[in-house]
Formats: C-alpha cells, structure tokens, sequence
C-alpha cells in the first residue's frame, strides 16, 4: 500500500462521525434516541447557572407578548386609525382598529408589571443573595415589562426563551447570564415552578393561559406545594376564564375556585402575596421548593 493510499484511509477514519467524541458530535447528540439526554441536559443547565448565580427563590411574571407600553400602543392605534380613515371600506382596517384599541386599553398593565418588577427586585436583591428574582418567559410585552423593572434598579432577572418556527428573541433587559433558550416546553414549564414563591399573570392569549392552568392544575391536585398565583385585570380574567361557570356547573370545587386570586395594582399584588404568605404563618424565604422532594 503505497503512502498516499494509507494517508487517504487515515483521513476517512479521522473524518468519519463514529470517530468524533460523542460529546462533540452534534448530529449523534440531536437524534431521536438520544431525546433523554437533551431532555437532561435542559435540566441541568438552568438549574447550575441559576445556582451558581445564588438565584435562591423567584417570582413568575407572565402575560401576554402583545401587550405594548402605552406609548407604543397609541402610535400603533394612531397608525391603524389613519390606514383606515384612508380606506374606509376594508373591514379588515377597521378591525385592526378595534384591536390596536383594546391593545391601548390594555397597555396600562405594562407599567404595573414593571413597577411590580421593580419593587421585588430591589427590595430582596443584594450583590450576594438573590431572592424573589423575576422570571418571564424571556419575550416581549409583558415579559419585557418584568425584565425592564428589574432592570431599572441594577437588578437581574431572569428569561426562559423557547424555540418556536417563528423565533422569539429575548428581550434585552434580561441578565445575559441567566437568558436560556429551551428546545423542550415541559423543561421550561418545570425551571418556571422550581424556586417559584408565587406566579403573577397578567392579561395574555394561549401562552399566558398554558402557565395558568398548568399552576392552578398542579395545587389542585397536589403535585406541588400551594403558591400564591395572582391574575391581574380582573375584568379580563373574569370574561376570559368564567370560574363560576365552571363551580357552577360541578366540573371544579369550591376550594379550587379559592386557588387564585384578582389584582389591579403594583400594590395589589404585593399585599396579596404578603397576606397569603402570612394566613398560612409562613415565612417565604423559609418555603420550599414548590416540588415535591419524591418528584
């Protein structure tokens, strides 16, 4: 075997992908059989980074990525009313209108999920202890407004992104060190809950609900410890999920109906939190993680 030859067989065993170390193979590591391993490793990236970012307890502020600072929402209404003055005989226009307006009458809750956000991180952030640290689903809107607040003190906080067809980019008031990015909505539905000492949820569309219901289920059937899971926008939530409907109608009890309670304010949702802790003579530095130690 002449020199060349030998040379030729050397590279295609270098080159070839059982060679590679398997922890640098990323084909081997994305194929389905190795779906456990990814599943782990969303597990464990998170939940390092935030612990070595002493990230020791936080709040869950979600709601939905539509819903715009006021200034934002009254350009995007102006803009909407001047295409349809320009064209008024397109219903689609004069819808766009309608919901550029309901959007700006929304677009208060903005400020209050960033005054929230405020408040919490500068009251229980130090250079070395974190606690009550924000975490939003790492988008825009109301998401962006729970990053902004902390944000704004000099704080962290924290943005669990997911990867969708239509990619989300994570808003930029996140700390960069605790931005992540998750392959798998079941990882990301468990780091929200892990350290959480209560879920504040503002007005939102499917995703919103998605964590809603997935807390609320979650108490209900005791899968995990009880936490305070305020809905902001009582008008909203009341037309948007009719829970005297539901106990009406025997499909919930009433101590499930008892699960949640509404809120307006910045104000609101502080004393809430404070007065659930306190009923239950709780101390919720002191709280567990909402899992279960068996999980």
């Amino acid at each position: 075997m002449s020199d060349n030859d030998a040379d030729k067989l050397r590279q295609q065993i270098l080159d070839s992908a059982s060679y590679r170390r398997a922890d640098r193979d990323p084909d081997w590591i994305d194929s389905p059989e190795m779906r456990g391993i990814r599943l782990f490793l969303e597990y464990a990236k998170p939940q390092l980074t935030l612990l070595r970012a002493n990230v020791r307890s936080t709040i869950v502020l979600f709601g939905g990525s539509r819903i715009l600072e006021p200034g934002v929402a009254r350009e995007q209404l102006e803009q909407a009313q001047k295409l349809a003055l320009a064209n008024p005989d397109d219903p689609q226009l004069a819808a766009q209108v309608r919901v550029a307006d309901r959007v700006l009458a929304k677009s208060g809750y903005y400020d209050v999920a960033r005054e929230f956000a405020r408040r919490v991180s500068q009251r229980y952030q130090t250079d070395d202890e974190r606690d009550l640290v924000v975490v939003t689903g790492g988008g825009g809107g109301i998401m962006e407004a729970g990053n902004r607040g902390a944000f704004d003190v000099g704080a962290k906080s924290v943005g669990l992104n997911i990867t969708l067809p239509h990619e989300q980019e994570p808003n930029i008031y996140i700390a960069p060190e605790l931005c992540f990015q998750f392959r798998y909505f079941a990882l990301r539905k468990m780091h929200f809950l892990a350290t959480a000492k209560a879920l504040v949820a503002f007005p939102g569309g499917y995703g919103t609900f998605d964590e809603v219901f997935e807390t609320l289920c979650l108490i209900q059937t005791k899968v995990i410890k009880p936490v305070p899971v305020v809905l902001v926008g009582e008008a909203f939530w009341r037309k948007a999920f009719d829970v005297d409907f539901l106990l009406a109608e025997g499909v919930i009890g009433p101590e499930d109906a008892a699960l949640f309670g509404y809120c307006e304010t910045a104000d609101d949702i502080e004393a809430y939190i404070v007065d659930w802790y306190t009923e239950r003579q709780i101390d919720p530095m002191q709280a567990p993680s909402p899992y279960k130690s068996d999980i």
